[in-house]
């Protein structure tokens, strides 16, 4: 059984051949947290989960899960920091990777 959690949730994963961060957008996978699908319920959100789970015998990505985030003016934050880091990329480079075109990280 899933994590309950109390907010909106989106799902994330890896892609396999490079390791970059997914995020679920319909039945696909988008690279940026902005694009990826918000999901309001648990119901949803668990549902979204277990089709996923079901697809990665495909090999195309891994690990799949949900993380919770909050939504304000149209803008997606994740809750936890370990989210945020990985929605921007390496920290190690504040000018490489996705947050060097991003404007607050």
């Amino acid at each position: 059984m899933a994590q309950q959690n109390h907010g909106p949730q989106m799902l994330t994963a890896n892609r396999l051949r490079d390791g970059d961060v997914l995020y679920r957008k319909g039945s696909g996978w988008v690279l940026a947290l902005a694009e990826g699908d918000v999901y309001a319920d648990q119901a949803s959100a668990d549902a979204a989960l277990a089709a996923a789970q079901a697809e990665t015998v495909r090999n195309e990505f891994v690990a799949p899960y949900l993380f919770e985030v909050r939504v304000a003016n149209g803008v997606i934050t994740p809750v936890k920091e370990r989210e945020i880091i990985r929605a921007a990329g390496p920290t190690v480079r504040a000018d490489l990777g996705k947050q060097a075109g991003m404007v607050n990280v």
